[in-house]
């Protein structure tokens, strides 16, 4: 199994790209990158977003030592990351998983990337509108100022 700063070194080499060239196309500096591949520090969720961009890979396959194919969970990849806009890690982690465990139902199956695309887009707006209501309902009511 490769970690992290491993695949970022093979996946970079991959593309013919220099550290500074690959900082450049991800948007990050370029101590980071070194830093990265030497295995001295992570990157949080908005900066892996932007590498796994930039190397065509997924964040999945960057994050998981265990995942080999680099193109692992590419399809749930950008719906993860646009619930971490909207609403915080925390959310995108527990979309993330519901995501992973639905794939199994395309196992073996012929179904197109747009029908997938649309399941994808149809269980992360159900999502969305089900923490805006829990959030509604039970998160914390703002006091009105009093003197």
């Amino acid at each position: 199994m490769k970690g992290f700063n491993e695949k970022v070194k093979e996946q970079r080499a991959r593309l013919g790209l220099s550290q500074k060239e690959l900082a450049q196309k991800a948007g990050i500096g370029y101590r980071t990158i070194t830093a990265y591949e030497a295995g001295d520090c992570f990157p949080r969720a908005a900066t892996m977003y932007k590498l796994a961009k930039a190397l065509g890979v997924s964040t999945e396959y960057l994050k998981d030592d265990s995942v080999e194919d680099c193109r692992e969970g590419a399809d749930r990849m950008e719906y993860v990351e646009e619930i971490r806009k909207q609403t915080g890690y925390r959310e995108s982690l527990d979309l993330e998983v519901m995501l992973k465990e639905n794939q199994a139902l395309f196992a073996g199956g012929t179904i197109s990337e747009e029908a997938k695309d649309a399941y994808f887009q149809a269980v992360m707006q159900a999502y969305v509108e089900c923490k805006k209501a829990a959030q509604e309902k039970f998160g914390r009511k703002k006091e009105p100022f009093q003197k």
